[in-house]
């Protein structure tokens, strides 16, 4: 794209090779028409009109580089017709060609003397070489059409092009205004992402100090309880550490450090579900909770994570669903959790889907986050589908295991669903 635009500039602004090739191919067209002419017209090619046609045209070469210049010599050359009466004349093509040049390049106040220059010059050249009255009178009136054709074309042209420039300015500006905010809604997703997989891990390893302490006391009078607690916080610790690992990713791509919140009550999880869904249910949205499979337990990010990607659909289908019924699906794989939400009323506007806002932008760092995958739009039938996909083989060193009694945590309490 660059390359391109560098290649735009310089056919636009010129060069000595380029503006050279307007001339010859005028030169090679004016010879081709003398050497086919007909005899009777007493016009022939010969090396004299041929230098006088290569000599007419050179100004041609220099209209953009050195635009006084060149008309200053089209206007000696015209003149010099007064001396030496040449039927056909290159210079009355270099005449338009400079005309039309001036008024693309330049406003009508500084083109206006281009015109003022050279077109009475040709007019009395053409005036004197012509015996009747009313042929002089004819080519006036042609003479004046074509010039003001060419400077009113002109003026177009540069209207034109100044025009589309704006607009390439304005939609470049838009685009980089569209990027900046793109990364400033990211920024704040990721800040908020951050402060509540902060809030998790404090609770987590509070909850481990409060287990330690409760391990220490009761370990001469109950050691099973204090075996129990230190599996607890083996547990613990190992979602702690998955969780610090994916803030710490998330304050990597953050230029700002995360605040530090002094709440340490658990975020909402899977658990939560069921009282999001019952609040939406008093807004006026019906809703439908279907649960595939057995449940088992989940990191709490990934919890929270999929309460709030529920939330945020949920909240959407209550502002634009308008009078319909959403479903929420929560799929328990043995490799992957799924979720999906969708409604049947009439879904966002065209231009509020295709944009996009801050919480679709939320669900994408949030499944992103944990290295799922997101799909969201209208579906086939009316209303919008959320889709989210969260793979679940980085939960193999915690719902999987055993704890340090022998006991499976997953085959001992397994929560009966959100809903």
């Amino acid at each position: 794209m660059a390359a391109f635009g560098a290649v735009k500039r310089r056919l636009r602004h010129g060069s000595l090779l380029v503006d050279a090739a307007l001339p010859a191919v005028v030169l090679l067209g004016y010879c081709l028409v003398l050497s086919v002419a007909p005899a009777s017209s007493g016009v022939r090619l010969t090396p004299a009109a041929a230098v006088w046609a290569a000599v007419g045209v050179l100004p041609m070469v220099g209209r953009r580089r050195w635009p006084a210049p060149a008309v200053l010599a089209t206007l000696a050359l015209t003149l010099l017709g007064l001396a030496w009466p040449v039927t056909t004349q290159t210079q009355g093509i270099a005449v338009i060609v400079l005309t039309y040049g001036a008024a693309v390049r330049r406003p009508w106040r500084r083109a206006a003397p281009t015109f003022l220059v050279l077109w009475p010059a040709s007019m009395v050249v053409g005036a004197v070489h012509r015996s009747a009255a009313s042929s002089v009178l004819f080519a006036l009136l042609v003479d004046v059409l074509i010039a003001m054709i060419c400077f009113v074309l002109g003026q177009y042209q540069r209207t034109r092009r100044a025009y589309l420039q704006a607009l390439e300015a304005r939609a470049a500006e838009a685009e980089r205004n569209q990027r900046v905010l793109a990364g400033q809604a990211v920024a704040e997703e990721r800040r908020r992402i951050a402060r509540e997989l902060h809030d998790v891990v404090a609770h987590h390893v509070s909850v481990m100090g409060v287990l330690a302490t409760g391990a220490r006391r009761s370990l001469a009078k109950d050691p099973a309880g204090a075996t129990d607690a230190l599996g607890s916080i083996e547990q613990t610790g190992r979602t702690t550490l998955r969780e610090l690992r994916r803030l710490l990713d998330v304050l990597r791509n953050d230029e700002e450090s995360t605040e530090e919140s002094g709440e340490l009550a658990p975020a909402p999880g899977l658990p939560a579900i069921a009282g999001l869904v019952a609040s939406v249910r008093q807004a006026g949205l019906p809703v439908d909770v279907q649960v595939d499979g057995e449940p088992y337990p989940v990191d709490a990010g990934i919890g929270l994570a999929v309460y709030r990607l529920i939330q945020e659909a949920l909240t959407n289908a209550v502002k634009h669903a308008g009078p319909a019924s959403a479903q929420v699906r929560l799929g328990f794989g043995p490799s992957a959790l799924t979720v999906e939400v969708f409604d049947t009323g009439r879904g966002p506007a065209a231009d509020a889907a295709r944009r996009g806002g801050h919480g679709l932008v939320g669900m994408r760092e949030r499944v992103a986050l944990y290295g799922g995958e997101l799909a969201t739009g209208p579906r086939p039938g009316g209303g919008f589908r959320v889709y989210a996909r969260i793979p679940m083989d980085t939960l193999e060193g915690l719902s999987r295991l055993p704890d340090a009694a022998g006991h499976h945590p997953a085959a001992d309490a397994r929560p009966q669903g959100p809903a």
